[in-house]
């Protein structure tokens, strides 16, 4: 592995906020000042083919990696786009209860919850004034 595309999926690994492409090479540069963003986004895109890390897309934002590979589901924060892990065993059953649906084999699936982190829910609540105005 190369040193530049080791360096990103060291810094992808030390992140828990799904960053996006952007945002990680903002950190790579602190550690590789002369790397590009189009080195980075071609790293990442490698890793993700190779399955050594994961490439959210996630509805209505940027793509965002994933350096846990295990099969887990995400929240995104609709005010500030915001994404994290979410632990639920139950939703398993979800996938293994899927019928065939005409004709297709159901190789997997993802599930994303959607709503407003507590910072985004903390400005919600400082705009809306008593008395609705």
């Amino acid at each position: 592995m190369t040193r530049q595309r080791t360096v990103i999926l060291e810094e992808l690994r030390k992140s828990r906020s799904h960053p996006t492409a952007d945002e990680l090479y903002a950190r790579v540069r602190r550690r590789l000042p002369r790397i590009s963003l189009g080195t980075v986004y071609r790293n990442l895109d490698v890793l993700a083919e190779r399955g050594i890390i994961e490439k959210l897309v996630v509805g209505g934002s940027q793509k965002r990696f994933d350096a846990d590979t295990e099969h887990h589901h995400h929240v995104r924060c609709l005010g500030c786009g915001r994404v994290q892990d979410v632990p639920v065993g139950g939703a398993a059953a979800i996938g293994a209860a899927l019928p065939e649906v005409e004709g297709y084999e159901i190789t997997g699936y993802r599930l994303e919850f959607l709503g407003h982190c507590h910072r985004c829910r903390k400005r919600l609540r400082s705009t809306v004034r008593p008395g609705g105005r």
